[in-house]
């Protein structure tokens, strides 16, 4: 079983997707012989791209959130030890 393709997510593939529920809806033995074989692989071609792009933005909030947060980490460790991060020197002492 498979989940639900036709979401919000693949709406880049509802063309083929729709094809493909086409060419099943004609019939077992039309499916059988394999004369869905060639949609059934583009479709599949198709959500893997719309995946690579969603994990692929997905990181790259990933690594935004990341940076934000360790600059507040950064601030706050310089705030406790009363170093300021504006005016401190490259060996860690005040200026």
């Amino acid at each position: 079983m498979h989940s639900h393709l036709h979401t919000p997510y693949n709406i880049n593939c509802e063309e083929i997707m729709t094809a493909l529920d086409e060419c099943h809806a004609r019939g077992f033995i039309h499916k059988a012989l394999g004369n869905c074989n060639d949609i059934k692989r583009d479709v599949n071609r198709c959500l893997a791209g719309e995946r690579y792009a969603r994990a692929k933005r997905n990181r790259d909030d990933a690594r935004e959130k990341r940076k934000r947060i360790e600059k507040i980490w950064a601030d706050e460790r310089a705030a406790a030890t009363g170093v300021s991060t504006t005016t401190a020197t490259t060996d860690g002492e005040k200026q």
